[in-house]
């Protein structure tokens, strides 16, 4: 027995110890050739293999060649600098992970760039492969992203120096040689670097790097680092790039994300869309394509009855049965996908670009479906150099003014070199031209900065100033008879709010103002319109404010105004009396609010004299409404000049409020009546200003003439002092004493004894209840006693 036991336990224990060598071997893991080759998608046909070979090359490596050249590679320790670079890239410098992709492309596109100038010098740089691409692909079995470009590459002391030294990417040597080359629309200078901080950055979203890179003038090598310290070595598997360099990196596993075909899709198209070269990402779509059917699986079809009309067609597939017979089938096809089809227009001259292709990029970038009502392309040149193309959309975004100056303005988007960097600024634009649309792409901004570092950037004001210029510019070279239908019903309120916030484009944005007049009840008139039809010694605008154009129209202060021909601007929406106050004067001639003091007429001597005769004859009616029968409530009172057919009205002060501004400030949302500059204008005294051709002011002079105690002036006064308040827009403080002092004058005027008191109502006596009630109301008592029994029995029965 024992003899059958040793040899079981020895061959037991063989077996134990091959299957452990086994294990210890897969600890680094068989690379396959192929990564694509992995896939379940790739197995559909032997074209989608065959593409595959073309696709990004792994390692090749097996197990034993990778542990062998981890030991032959070279150990390198990172810069003092470097490491505190990246902990800064790390910690504040780049807040927002996903750009480590934006970065890398960039990288990628610097590195053709090169070759590609590089190449009008030397014919043969490009020689070993022509093509210009940037490619990227995801694999999610092995958890690595690759980003593949065909550029300039890199020797073995480029990469030491280049990724192990911080800022030194070659670029400041490539341009001193490079300085004299020119492209077709480009220029050396373009450049940024093979690589710089941005390459770091793959350190947001990685444990690993791998770069294997060829360069024309020496071996491939690969530099692999964990960001503590990188070694670099000779590729063993020899040239298998051509030319170029590939970046692999092994994610971690928060970042794993950025392994969907989708999010990748969405970074590129949000950050590089717009790079000059091409970017294809590996990925899967679904076709449709005919496979024959064989033979065995068509006999074991069962054939059906031939109907009438099928036997017509007999002739017909008798012709046709020599073409094989096929079916659709839908398969996973795995492939290059183009990413940045879309062209960055604005680096091509205004002069060549089309119509249609402005519309269609605008439709592109800004999801709108709309043609765009007016646009700009320009260069500006000086402090900073940038190209851009700017929008105004055909009608306003929803919200437009939702949470005003504290809504995040996303319609301007920043790309530096092409390469997006942010659309979140809230400085690009000024707040009233939240509605432009476009974009800006200056080579003078740096690159890999964080969008908060950017934002504080001397040189955004320069281009901020330069694009607000180009906006108002674009604005009035709209059409009049478009402007005026479309632009101001959308966009009105902005520039008004423009005139108030912007001081030092006022000038121009009060140019692109329209009013309400009274030259025309339909057309919308400018202020220039205005002054050119001014009357001969007329010297200031004039404007009424009111909730519409009705109640502007038939305000009291506009009477003599347009009985002289005078032309009236009409504010009939709450910003309008804010945004003309903010402007001082337009083309040399003063606003004058007819609702305040200050109106006066130009007028002979003879008219003089009349006028100073009436003011001396209604001086003791002045004087009594002052001091007596108005005492505490006016200012003063005196005779107007801009009435005709109102008895009286009130009017503020040049620095007061009128009645449409008291009611605009007293129904604010946040208004608490503890304010201190909103107490001190509303409490303010205004003046009266009295018609001394109405009848009712000439018989009120005589009752004061006659006896200034008399109740009935005094009653009068109080009444129109009242509805000279109301009509001038502004509201009663005591409301039901307005409404006793009506109700008395009514009485007079009808007659009725001021004592006689409202006939009161008779009280109504109770009513005998029939004795038929009480007879029901026993009859519910007893019901309710029967309820009561009932219930209970319940209760005993549960």
């Amino acid at each position: 027995m024992k003899r059958v036991w040793l040899p079981a336990l020895l061959f037991a224990l063989l077996a134990f110890a091959a299957v452990k060598a086994e294990d210890e071997l897969d600890v680094d893991g068989i690379v396959e050739e192929d990564l694509g080759k992995s896939r379940d998608g790739s197995r559909t046909d032997d074209e989608v293999v065959q593409r595959e070979e073309e696709a990004i090359q792994l390692d090749g490596l097996n197990a034993a060649q990778i542990k062998d050249i981890r030991e032959k590679s070279e150990k390198h320790v990172f810069q003092a600098e470097v490491n505190r670079m990246m902990k800064l890239i790390i910690n504040s410098l780049y807040k927002n992970k996903e750009i480590f992709l934006r970065e890398l492309i960039s990288n990628a596109s610097d590195a053709l760039d090169k070759i590609r100038l590089m190449s009008l010098t030397n014919e043969d740089a490009m020689a070993s492969n022509e093509e210009l691409t940037i490619k990227i692909k995801s694999d999610k079995e092995k958890n690595m992203l690759h980003i593949t470009d065909t550029g300039i590459g890199m020797t073995k002391e480029e990469l030491v120096k280049n990724l192990g030294t911080i800022a030194k990417s070659g670029t400041s040597e490539f341009l001193s040689k490079m300085t004299d080359v020119q492209t077709e629309a480009e220029s050396s200078s373009e450049l940024i670097g093979q690589f710089g901080v941005g390459f770091y950055s793959a350190f947001l979203v990685a444990d690993k790097v791998i770069v294997t890179t060829k360069h024309n003038n020496g071996t491939q090598h690969i530099w692999e680092s964990d960001s503590n310290e990188f070694s670099v070595v000779e590729d063993p598997r020899g040239d298998t790039l051509g030319r170029g360099t590939t970046i692999t990196l092994v994610l971690k596993e928060e970042a794993s994300d950025y392994l969907e075909l989708e999010t990748i899709k969405n970074l590129i198209k949000k950050y590089s869309q717009f790079i000059n070269f091409p970017i294809y990402l590996w990925a899967s779509k679904t076709e449709t394509v005919e496979e024959p059917i064989e033979e065995d699986a068509e006999a074991t079809e069962e054939p059906e009855k031939e109907t009438p009309e099928e036997e017509a067609e007999v002739e017909e597939e008798e012709e046709n049965k020599d073409k094989p017979k096929t079916k659709k089938v839908e398969k996973t096809v795995w492939d290059w996908e183009l990413m940045n089809d879309i062209k960055p227009i604005w680096q091509r001259q205004a002069k060549e670009v089309e119509e249609d292709e402005y519309n269609a990029f605008y439709k592109t970038f800004s999801k709108d479906s709309d043609d765009p009502l007016a646009h700009i392309h320009f260069t500006a040149e000086g402090e900073v150099t940038f190209k851009s193309i700017l929008f105004v959309p055909t009608s306003a975004p929803r919200g437009l003014f939702d949470e005003y100056g504290s809504k995040k303005n996303d319609y301007i988007k920043l790309f530096v070199r092409r390469v997006f960097i942010t659309d979140d600024f809230n400085d690009m634009m000024p707040k009233y031209l939240n509605f432009v649309k476009g974009v800006v792409d200056s080579d003078d901004l740096p690159l890999n900065v964080s969008r908060e570092t950017l934002q504080q950037h001397k040189l955004l004001k320069v281009i901020r100033k330069k694009l607000v210029r180009k906006t108002l510019d674009m604005i009035k070279k709209i059409a009049e008879a478009t402007y005026n239908d479309k632009f101001w019903k959308e966009f009105g309120t902005n520039i008004k709010l423009g005139v108030i916030e912007d001081h030092s484009n006022r000038t121009r944005l009060a140019k692109l103002l329209r009013f309400q007049t009274s030259n025309s009840e339909t057309v919308l008139a400018s202020l220039e319109e205005y002054v050119e039809r001014m009357k001969e010694k007329q010297d200031k605008i004039y404007f009424m404010a009111g909730t519409s154009r009705k109640e502007a129209e038939a305000s009291p202060f506009v009477e003599r105004l347009l009985k002289k021909g005078y032309e009236v601007i009409y504010l009939t929406e709450p910003v309008d009396e804010y945004c003309v106050q903010a402007l001082p004067e337009f083309d040399g001639k003063r606003f004058q609010n007819v609702a305040k003091e200050g109106i006066k007429f130009d007028e002979s001597d003879m008219a003089k004299e009349k006028r100073e005769t009436l003011e001396k004859n209604f001086e003791p009616l002045t004087t009594w409404l002052k001091d007596k029968a108005l005492k505490d409530k006016i200012e003063k009172a005196i005779l107007s000049q801009r009435l005709t057919n109102s008895p009286c009205a009130l009017v503020a002060s040049q620095y007061g409020w009128s009645g449409n501004m008291e009611r605009i400030m007293k129904a604010q949302a946040y208004q608490t009546g503890k304010d201190i500059s909103t107490n001190y204008y509303a409490s303010q005294k205004k003046t009266l200003e009295i018609n001394p051709k109405h009848p009712l002011i000439k018989q009120m002079l005589n009752r004061v003439n006659d006896d200034a105690e008399d109740q009935t002036a005094s009653d009068l006064a109080m009444v129109l002092f009242e509805t000279a308040t109301l009509r001038s827009g502004y509201q009663l403080v005591d409301t039901k004493s307005y409404g006793d002092r009506i109700e008395r004058m009514l009485r007079l005027s009808m007659n009725v004894p001021l004592d006689e008191q409202v006939e009161e109502e008779p009280e109504e006596e109770p009513e005998e209840e029939p004795a038929e009630d009480d007879s029901e109301d026993k009859d519910d008592i007893v019901d309710d006693d029967d309820d009561e029994e009932t219930t209970k029995s319940n209760k005993e029965e549960l």
